[in-house]
């Protein structure tokens, strides 16, 4: 957590408030049978992130995380899942026993992040990411810091996601198609 979050306790209070709002809506998204209400509970995972980002000092981010996850990526969600018909008759994902091991699992990954993030203390101040961040903020601003490596470094697996999402979307209307 940033200075903005460590130094004042209303704001600590708040961080640990949202960070539990997204884990609970998390785990809500994945534990509904209904998607209707598995996409209200990730609304509310994608708004407790959006906050998170405002308190630690990442404004941009938080817009980019309403507008595009929050808009964007939820409004096709919930057209795919009207236009697939998916809020009336569905069948369980989760059948049996496969639960209850997925469960462990995820429950052993989450406590050995809980674990591995209380092990280490500033490791980003250790490594100096954190002085090199506030350099390239300083001469690049905010947009342009998180802008040159999206467009530079990453720029292939980002088109490569845009395009994973553009097949997602024809494959849902082909598949609501056959249906109709």
């Amino acid at each position: 957590m940033n200075d903005l979050v460590t130094n004042f306790p209303l704001a600590q209070l708040l961080w640990w408030l949202f960070a539990a709002l997204a884990v609970g809506g998390a785990l809500g998204t994945i534990t509904r049978r209904n998607p209707v209400a598995s996409l209200l509970f990730l609304v509310l995972t994608f708004f407790s992130l959006a906050a998170i980002y405002v308190l630690l000092g990442a404004h941009f981010i938080a817009a980019v995380q309403v507008i595009v996850y929050a808009g964007a990526i939820l409004v096709l969600f919930l057209f795919v899942i009207m236009l697939l018909n998916l809020g009336h008759d569905y069948a369980s994902d989760l059948r049996g026993g496969l639960w209850i091991v997925a469960a462990f699992g995820a429950a052993g990954l989450i406590g050995f992040a809980i674990w591995r993030a209380f092990r280490t203390t500033n490791a980003v101040l250790e490594t100096g990411a954190g002085v090199h961040l506030d350099a390239q903020v300083d001469t690049l601003n905010a947009v342009g810091a998180i802008a040159q490596p999206l467009f530079q470094r990453f720029l292939v697996p980002f088109e490569l996601t845009s395009i994973l999402l553009l097949i997602a979307i024809i494959g849902a209307v082909l598949l609501a198609k056959r249906r109709v």
